[in-house]
């Protein structure tokens, strides 16, 4: 079927891609023309010089998916779009929204009849290959409409063994990868929570491997003081081990190309999902913390000046003259 793509960015430019391989004409816009010329070629999907010439060039009624970043920037296309659309029309978001920006941009397009559909998109720079796992919300009809793009984004049931439980069973809803989790924004609130329970994951593998490594400091007693091969455990766990995932697989990457991770950034970046689940956390009054303990500890290593550390030491020689602990790599801790 047709439909337009705005964003060819990290993710945009793979599911093009992957909806040319199924069959799927795309009509794209992105504000770098280079970029849309080379996928052009390389796909056959027709470049569009802006946002009106894409509407312009698609049938009624239209599908369009947006893959831009949250907030103003999806607010920006959503605007600029809404003149050039008609009544019938449906607009996919396949960003990171925040739910409540979803449920009120749904009701709002829908007094232009227009369908607003959101939906939750996880695979990243894998997901021309290995698909892309899609939580959507939204109207039964306009998901209903939009199934073949869904099917063609999405892994499909092979991918994945069966639960044991449904073996030989009727496919159940979910195992082709995509699911229609409810109406407007359930798609990007599964979404939501799905990077919160990303950052929680994250967090243990770091925290677990930072403990291994501290096992080769000076101070530790000798017979207890491992240095540990940390690309080969990772390499292990890979293997038949209960914490074998994906993320670690990742890892187990990183680690093979850089032992010390010395390339890698010490500050680690929130993009807001994360604070969007420990918020909806607080207000549904459901207890997070392995959720907001992984949250905390990104802003955590942002901290350049240590404030925190360095009053907790100014407080405790203040009131009992106990003097803190030196640095790991002084000389003088050796």
């Amino acid at each position: 079927m047709e439909v337009g793509f705005v964003g060819l960015g990290r993710m945009g430019g793979n599911m093009v891609r992957r909806l040319a391989r199924s069959g799927h004409r795309c009509h794209m816009f992105s504000l770098d023309a280079a970029e849309r010329a080379a996928l052009a070629e390389e796909t056959g999907a027709v470049p569009c010089d802006s946002l009106e010439a894409l509407a312009a060039g698609l049938t009624a009624p239209r599908i369009i998916w947006l893959m831009v970043p949250a907030g103003a920037p999806t607010q920006a296309v959503i605007d600029t779009l809404v003149p050039h659309l008609a009544p019938g029309d449906t607009l996919i978001d396949g960003g990171n929204s925040q739910f409540k920006d979803s449920i009120a941009r749904f009701a709002a397009l829908a007094d232009e009849g227009i369908a607003f559909v959101d939906c939750g998109t996880s695979g990243g720079l894998f997901g021309l290959d290995r698909g892309y796992s899609l939580m959507i919300g939204g109207a039964d009809e306009a998901v209903a409409r939009a199934e073949p793009i869904f099917a063609a984004l999405a892994p499909g049931i092979e991918t994945a063994a069966r639960t044991a439980a449904r073996v030989g069973g009727p496919e159940a809803p979910g195992e082709q990868g995509w699911l229609h989790c409810g109406p407007a924004g359930s798609g990007h609130y599964v979404k939501m929570v799905h990077n919160g329970i990303e950052y929680g994951i994250m967090q243990a593998y770091a925290e677990g491997f930072a403990v291994m490594a501290s096992a080769a400091r000076p101070e530790m007693a000798e017979e207890r003081r491992y240095v540990l091969d940390l690309a080969g455990i990772a390499e292990v766990w890979r293997r038949g081990s209960v914490i074998s995932s994906w993320l670690l697989d990742l890892g187990a990457d990183a680690l093979a190309d850089d032992p010390s991770l010395e390339h890698y950034s010490a500050r680690v970046a929130d993009s807001g999902e994360g604070r969007w689940t420990v918020h909806t956390a607080i207000e549904q009054g459901v207890s997070v913390d392995v959720l907001a303990s992984a949250l905390f500890a990104r802003f955590r290593s942002h901290d350049d000046a240590d404030v925190a550390d360095r009053l907790l030491s100014a407080l405790r020689y203040k009131f009992g003259g106990h003097a803190g602990v030196p640095p790991i790599h002084d000389p003088a801790a050796a």
